[in-house]
């Protein structure tokens, strides 16, 4: 009996109407163009505006445009795995009300939350259900509304960040494509460096954590660079060797969209031509678990079938990880 693999069969993406530029940053906070662009590569970032609009917004929409471009129906669809650190609310969870809102009366669904490694995670768990022969169809989705945990007045994290999704659909397929290796680590020390201080249980929202304006990212950036360009570059290497790729028959690397100087860092020390490297950091930002599908969805076009491709992301925590695919289509 062939091997069950989880292939990627579609991918979508969704970002908000609104686009926030470096220009209208700059009345916001002290800031320029020039200023973020040198630092981060971003130009502008789309903001998720309106009453009453949470990340299951962004889900919905990416998970209704999936359906029509795979041609879907939505009973069909068995699970959905929604990788997110800005949920609509602690519970119910963010995957369950998405698939409730775009049709999907067949699915269950959970919440993934490891950062900005959320969708690597999310796709490795997705692809075992796949494996394990128990599900036909699997949609896994990144996504985060970055901008409502992000302070508008501290000029070092609100330039970095936007809003957006990303989805995948997931079938089992015996050709000799999907997805078939990922490492992934994680190291709770990381969490001083990259963090939120209030909202969860060990600090319960009160008056005063609201006016310390507790709720908000804090980073440390330098710390943060290091971890996230010595992690990816190793695991990438890692999983590179175990499969035996080389930077000739390895035709894209996909990682995490945080900041344009780590991206090329990672390049240079894999020693990897920038021109394989997805990126689209300057259009949307940093979208957290959005950035990996979101790189997908733009470069579609230019995948083949049987390309080699590796993911790759960092987040606070810390959590990275790589992940190896052929792509399927």
């Amino acid at each position: 009996m062939s091997q069950i693999r989880a292939a990627i069969t579609g991918v979508q993406g969704y970002l908000p109407e609104y686009v926030l530029t470096n220009e209208e940053l700059a009345t916001i906070v002290d800031t320029t163009d020039e200023w973020i662009t040198t630092r981060t590569g971003i130009k502008e970032r789309h903001i998720l505006k309106g009453e009453n609009m949470g990340t299951s917004v962004m889900v919905t929409a990416a998970i209704r445009g999936l359906l029509k471009k795979t041609n879907t129906a939505p009973e069909d669809v068995e699970l959905v795995i929604c990788a997110t650190v800005t949920a609509d609310s602690i519970f119910p969870d963010t995957a369950n009300v998405s698939a409730y809102q775009a049709g999907l009366v067949n699915a269950f669904g959970f919440d993934l939350n490891a950062a900005c490694s959320g969708f690597l995670y999310a796709l490795t768990v997705g692809a075992k259900m796949v494996e394990a022969g128990r599900h036909k169809k699997v949609i896994v989705v990144g996504a985060d509304k970055m901008s409502s945990i992000i302070d508008y007045t501290d000029r070092t994290t609100c330039v970095i960040f936007g809003d957006g999704a990303g989805a995948v659909m997931l079938e089992p397929t015996t050709e000799d494509v999907g997805i078939i290796d990922y490492q992934h680590h994680g190291d709770g020390s990381g969490e001083k460096y990259l963090y939120l201080v209030a909202g969860g249980s060990r600090k319960p929202a009160t008056v005063d954590s609201v006016m310390a304006r507790e709720h908000f990212v804090r980073q440390n950036g330098r710390p943060v660079f290091k971890a996230a360009v010595t992690g990816m570059t190793d695991v990438v290497s890692k999983v590179m060797a175990r499969n035996g790729l080389t930077n000739e028959s390895l035709n894209w690397l996909v990682p995490h969209q945080a900041n344009i100087r780590i991206i090329q860092t990672i390049s240079s020390m894999l020693d990897f031509p920038l021109d394989k490297v997805m990126v689209n950091i300057e259009r949307y930002g940093n979208t957290t678990a959005g950035t990996l599908p979101l790189c997908l969805w733009d470069y579609e076009s230019q995948l083949k079938k049987g390309d080699n491709v590796i993911l790759t992301a960092f987040g606070g925590g810390f959590t990275w990880g790589a992940l190896y695919l052929k792509w399927a289509y």
